[in-house]
């Protein structure tokens, strides 16, 4: 195999395991930072979730686009759900956004 196809070949397994790592990362940051209210499965069926009234990822993917979602993990919601714009990088919440819908499909 010459040289150049080597590098390729671990380029591109370098690639595919860091985007495994980064869906792992949003994972564990959304059950950091989200599960206590949202449930680990999407469906705020938390105790904190009920409290709050927490709507299922399901309805919501349904009624709230992507870029909605993003506003407010960024701003925040009302008084009960704080935005983490100030914690959080742009792609981060996006990814958190993006992870969170995935457990919606």
């Amino acid at each position: 195999m010459s040289k150049k196809k080597i590098v390729i070949a671990v380029a591109f397994c370098l690639s595919c395991t860091a985007a495994g790592w980064a869906q792992g990362d949003f994972k564990a940051l959304f059950n950091d930072k989200c599960a206590i209210c949202h449930g680990e499965d999407g469906q705020g069926k938390t105790a904190k979730g009920k409290k709050l009234k927490v709507k299922d990822i399901h309805a919501t993917i349904k009624t709230e686009s992507e870029a909605e979602m993003v506003k407010i993990a960024t701003d925040g919601k009302g008084k009960d759900m704080d935005g983490f714009g100030k914690d959080f990088k742009p792609d981060q919440i996006k990814g958190l956004v993006e992870y969170y819908r995935s457990l919606g499909k």
